[in-house]
């Protein structure tokens, strides 16, 4: 996939997940969410080469990300995104709690759109 495409299903997957809560489905909310980051963080990893195929490799490139930016505030918006990922398999955030984790996730596409240009 391109960074182009990555970057746009990454805004997809997030609006997914707002109609998936609007609808009453925090488990798919939850996993949008976690799709939207992983896909913008593919977006700014493969054009630099980074692995980015495995969670493992994901949260190094964040790690990169962070450092290469100065902002420290990545790391933790991707352990948000995470969080929606395991929500997806044990329900047990409140809808409130997943609106909260999509708006993190809102936050971090546009702290990496930067990244992608």
């Amino acid at each position: 996939m391109t960074t182009q495409t990555y970057q746009q299903a990454a805004w997809e997957l997030l609006e997914q997940g707002l109609n998936e809560l609007a609808a009453g489905d925090v488990r798919q909310a939850s996993e949008k969410g976690w799709g939207a980051a992983s896909q913008m963080v593919k977006a700014v990893a493969e054009p630099r080469g980074w692995q980015h195929r495995s969670h493992a490799a994901l949260f190094s490139a964040v790690d990169r990300m962070a450092r290469e930016t100065g902002q420290p505030e990545i790391r933790r918006l991707f352990d948000v995104a995470s969080s929606l990922h395991v929500n997806f398999y044990e329900n047990w955030k409140s809808a409130e709690n997943v609106q909260g984790g999509l708006d993190d996730v809102r936050l971090l596409l546009d702290m990496l759109r930067p990244m992608t240009e």
